[in-house]
């Protein structure tokens, strides 16, 4: 039982860890080639923050789907967990970045995290 345990921790570490660093490497590098601006963020084009929220969206089903593929058990509970995670932390980022326009960026990274989530499910279940 500790072992499954330890395994579902690291299944949600690891989906956690690799969507994480995927859309901060992601990030860094469209700034390193001044495509994307953090400071002031409002500045960057609609096209490019919907290319932001899409690739955001897809890291967060990426990493879902490794959840759920490296789960012991259950793997579509452990892409769900992961979810909340994400969907926790979204609301997080939505009260910080209030004041920061378009509001419709953190607004859609919130509502987008938990269908990614499921998708990111449902595509190991069906593997």
């Amino acid at each position: 039982m500790k072992k499954q345990i330890l395994k579902s921790i690291g299944a949600v570490t690891t989906g956690f860890a690799v969507l994480v660093i995927l859309s901060m490497t992601t990030d860094i590098i469209l700034q390193k080639m001044g495509i994307m601006n953090t400071e002031p963020f409002e500045e960057n084009p609609v096209w490019l923050i919907v290319i932001i929220v899409a690739y955001r969206t897809a890291f967060n089903t990426l990493g879902c789907y490794l959840t759920a593929r490296l789960s012991p058990i259950n793997p579509m509970k452990h892409a769900i967990i992961l979810g909340i995670i994400c969907f926790v932390l979204a609301i997080v980022g939505l009260i910080l970045m209030w004041h920061v326009p378009p509001r419709w960026y953190p607004i859609s990274l919130a509502l987008l995290t938990l269908p990614a989530a499921w998708l990111g499910g449902k595509m190991a279940i069906e593997k």
